[in-house]
């Protein structure tokens, strides 16, 4: 049977399941639309929570990432996993003791304050906005290559998946289908692991593969290879630091309080039934997300190497060593169909030359080979998971599986994230501040709605991303971290917190990032900035704008603290319920006020 019969096959069968689910566990109460009726399991939980947060990013870009960047790349592991420790022991018990259904109505009430919860929701959407232009990229990139349609039709499919389960389930619909979307996920990326570490390795388990000896008999070291084949094309050495120790640190912390802020993660630990549920979701969530992450950097190492060594078969200056463009293999030219793998005969030689054309003490060489410039113009990032196991040339079975298995990981976190924002228009705008009114039917019909019109935005934006699926999540991650997470902080362990503070602090932290990263992406559109902008020798202390966040949480947190100072304090009875929301009750049943 062929690839595309088999990918309609598998893929089709994980809709159907995904839309079964929904159907199966349709909400029909607001409390369930948002929450899933606070009845899912802690482990159920935790696994529904890895699906929401393993997206596009952690599955078809983060391995990208590391096949490209090597050792800097790491910290997107650290950062992305170390986040769920701030969660689980600094704000996860504590929101879900709080009993409320999102963050904004969280900020709103602890800081006795309508504009602080509009604040909030403004943050809100502009993080899960951007997060989920990742997620729509990803999808389209799936599409485009194993089903055979244009980027643009793939996202629209994407788009009308997540339609039917996430608007007619809401929270209890997604996260039933986060658990089966889990299942699938994980075993499409740890079975071509397995295959290619054997390949490669002799050694079945990917993350003891990544640091044993090549299966030729040769006795080197898998990454000693890379390192070897990488800079013989003139690029860096893959287990070298590159990148400043300052951005490499933000950019770790960015990512971590980022995790910790995020909305659509943290609205899980309010569908757990008790306190001390939230705590244990975290963990096992952490759990499950290890699997994946502690198989990625062996995924990233083993797909570079691939690709390296079916381009460039030989010593270099080899003219019989370049790959004949002719005679390209199959999944060459099925990935240069989606435009995301591009290749230019510079030279006129027919070959493929694939180096490094921007390391200046590589020029002599390479002119004495007679090349004109790295001939492979394109090669996306977020192809590398999808396209290694066709590399490696594994069963169709199983290029299948992984093309399943992205598309789960992209349409959990959308889901998650557009019921985020859904829910912070329906509940936290209408609701809570025009229509306080509104009965529970209709509240239930705008979350839908609000739904609706938030996936029309996020597939135009995912038709238009401004990068790779994993640089767009870390900005998300970056406002999140200076808009959301300081609120949230200073809202359990500072009393002395107050509106003024919360509000100002929120919009310092938010727009200093938002402007910093405007500024260094190059996109504000004036004639002549955007090159110049976009490079790391113009950022701040060489500050990266995936790295601002961090920074901008700083700011967040000044702001609050010196505005609060200077201003009234809080009403008592907020003082008390700051110290009541931190007493350590958690044994019990949640309370509510």
């Amino acid at each position: 049977m062929d690839l595309q019969t088999i990918t309609y096959l598998v893929v089709g069968a994980t809709f159907a399941l995904y839309i079964g689910i929904a159907i199966w566990a349709k909400a029909a109460t607001t409390g369930e639309f948002y929450i899933a009726g606070r009845g899912v399991h802690p482990v159920l939980n935790g696994m529904a929570t890895a699906a929401d947060w393993m997206s596009a990013a952690s599955f078809i870009s983060m391995a990208g990432l590391i096949a490209f960047k090597g050792f800097d790349a790491s910290v997107y592991l650290m950062g992305w996993t170390g986040g769920y420790v701030l969660l689980a022991m600094l704000l996860a018990p504590y929101l879900r003791k709080f009993g409320k259904f999102t963050v904004p109505e969280f900020i709103g009430e602890r800081y006795y304050s309508q504009t602080a919860r509009l604040v909030a929701v403004f943050c809100l959407i502009v993080a899960s906005i951007t997060y989920v232009i990742g997620q729509m990229k990803g999808v389209g990139v799936a599409f485009s290559r194993f089903l055979e349609v244009d980027f643009q039709t793939g996202v629209m499919v994407g788009m009308g998946i997540v339609f039917i389960y996430a608007v007619l389930g809401g929270m209890k619909g997604i996260t039933y289908t986060q658990i089966a979307q889990y299942v699938v996920l994980i075993f499409a990326y740890t079975i071509p692991a397995i295959f290619i570490s054997l390949q490669l390795t002799g050694n079945p388990i990917p993350q003891l593969g990544l640091g044993s000896t090549m299966a030729d008999g040769s006795g080197t070291y898998l990454l000693d290879k890379l390192d070897l084949v990488v800079t013989d094309l003139g690029f860096g050495a893959y287990t070298e630091k590159k990148g400043s120790t300052l951005d490499m640190a933000l950019l770790t912390l960015s990512l971590m309080i980022g995790t910790a802020g995020l909305p659509h993660v943290i609205i899980r630990f309010f569908t757990v039934p008790k306190v001390r549920d939230a705590r244990s979701s975290a963990g096992w969530a952490l759990v499950f997300i290890a699997i994946l992450y502690t198989t990625a950097p062996a995924v990233g190492a083993m797909a570079r190497l691939n690709l390296t060594n079916t381009i460039q078969a030989g010593p270099l200056g080899d003219a019989n060593a370049n790959l004949v463009y002719e005679q390209r293999p199959a999944w060459f030219s099925n990935w240069e169909k989606t435009g995301l793998l591009k290749f230019e005969d510079k030279n006129g030689d027919g070959r493929i030359q694939y180096y490094n054309d921007k390391n200046k003490d590589f020029a002599a060489r390479v002119e004495a080979f007679g090349w004109k410039g790295n001939e492979m113009t394109k090669i996306d990032n977020d192809i590398m998971v999808l396209a290694n196991p066709e590399i490696a040339g594994l069963p169709n079975w199983v290029i299948a599986l992984v093309a399943a298995g992205g598309l789960a990981a992209a349409l959990s976190t959308a889901a998650g994230l557009l019921l985020a924002i859904s829910s912070s228009i329906s509940h936290d705008l209408l609701k809570g501040v025009f229509m306080p009114d509104i009965s529970e039917k209709n509240e239930l019909m705008a979350g839908r709605i609000a739904m609706a019109g938030a996936i029309a935005v996020a597939g135009w934006l995912g038709m238009n991303p401004p990068g790779f699926a994993a640089q767009v999540v870390a900005l998300a991650f970056g406002l999140a971290a200076s808009s959301i997470f300081p609120a949230l902080m200073m809202g359990i362990f500072n009393k002395r917190a107050n509106r003024a503070g919360a509000i100002w602090g929120m919009l310092s932290g938010l727009l200093f990032t938002l402007i910093y990263i405007f500024w260094f992406k190059g996109w504000f559109f004036v004639p002549g900035t955007e090159m110049a902008a976009n490079k790391p020798e113009n950022w701040l202390l060489g500050i990266s704008p995936e790295s601002i966040g961090a920074v901008g949480a700083l700011i967040n947190f000044l702001v609050a603290y010196a505005v609060s100072k200077i201003t009234a304090e809080p009403p008592e009875y907020i003082q008390h319920l700051v110290e009541d929301i931190r007493v350590p009750k958690g044994a019990g049943a949640a309370t509510s006020h």
